[in-house]
């Protein structure tokens, strides 16, 4: 079943540019994105900074403006629920950010900080003393260190506490901001794993945004790959890492990182020329064009439409998909 649906979304944000007040004009950091999550389901939403995959998270959340587009939650239109339903759609959704440091409140103990969503909810004071026991067992936090302050704690175990936060109202969809990029590489497989333990045992659904496809790998089960502002692939992880279409998915793909210097040398790294274009005034064909080394005249004047390559892996490609249809 479908517990989140995404459908055409676009998120512009206006701006002056120039001097002396400046001339309108138009961010488009999110410019027509479809996609969805089931539930049980990790879904990874990759690209470079600035493609627009954080604020494709925060519309979802009611963070960031929707300029056109719905966000469907189980099947309800955000966009038309009264605000007591969507706060409780809102409920079920909640958000672990990137930098444990700047998501918690410096001054607040590890039990307030916890507590925090239930006694905004109006929980009884028993029951919150209680599910904050339960969720810092279930995420590895030891029972001493309820009174203490995030200062005293490490990165791993700040992002712990953010986790557990995240599930005080025991929630459906959580979406992970760059969960584990502000992390030591040695902690980065402790909080995956804490994650992919608690979406077994408590059935929950992922929007995973993320710019590391090494960390994806272990995580996802669908990826989406954004470039300004728009998916050019999706599909199913393990055929989109074994076989991408876009060239821009090939170009993220040489980037990961390889243990074995004898495979590092032997692989091919794909780098990317030109510059990227401002969301201000994207190309009006590709996106992707100004930096594709596969771009033809097609290309800088016609948009390509996301098409399937097969029933569960779509690519927009002029080159690789619409002249091999």
């Amino acid at each position: 079943m479908t517990l989140l649906r995404i459908e055409d979304l676009h998120v512009h944000f206006p701006v002056r540019t120039g001097r002396f007040g400046g001339t309108p004009a138009l961010v488009r950091a999110v410019d027509g994105v479809s996609l969805s999550v089931a539930e049980n389901e990790t879904l990874a939403v990759v690209g470079e900074s600035g493609c627009g995959k954080s604020t494709t998270g925060n519309a979802v959340l009611g963070l960031a403006p929707v300029t056109a587009g719905r966000i469907l939650f189980e099947g309800q239109d955000l966009a038309g629920l009264d605000a007591r339903a969507r706060q409780k759609a809102w409920r079920e959704m909640q958000v672990v950010f990137q930098d444990p440091v700047s998501a918690l409140n410096p001054r607040r103990t590890i039990a307030q900080s916890i507590a925090e969503p239930m006694i905004i909810h109006k929980w009884a004071a028993a029951k919150i003393t209680a599910r904050v026991n339960e969720l810092m067992s279930l995420v590895g936090l030891n029972p001493d260190q309820r009174d203490r302050r995030p200062g005293a704690l490490s990165g791993g175990q700040r992002q712990r506490v953010v986790i557990a936060r995240a599930l005080a109202l025991n929630p459906k969809l959580v979406i992970c901001d760059e969960p584990v990029s502000a992390l030591d590489v040695s902690i980065q497989s402790q909080i995956l794993n804490l994650l992919m333990r608690l979406q077994r045992e408590l059935g929950l659904s992922y929007l995973f945004i993320a710019h590391d496809l090494s960390v994806v790998r272990h995580i996802a089960d669908r990826v989406a790959v954004m470039y300004l502002g728009v998916v050019v692939e999706e599909g199913p992880a393990l055929e989109l890492f074994a076989t991408p279409i876009h060239p821009y998915t090939e170009a993220l793909l040489s980037a990961i990182p390889l243990p074995d210097p004898h495979m590092r040398d032997r692989r091919d790294r794909i780098v990317l020329e030109g510059d990227l274009p401002s969301p201000l005034e994207p190309p009006a064909g590709c996106p992707f064009v100004t930096r594709c080394p596969l771009a033809e005249d097609r290309c800088s004047q016609e948009r390509p439409k996301l098409l399937a390559v097969n029933p569960s892996h779509k690519a927009r490609c002029h080159v690789r998909v619409t002249n091999s249809n």
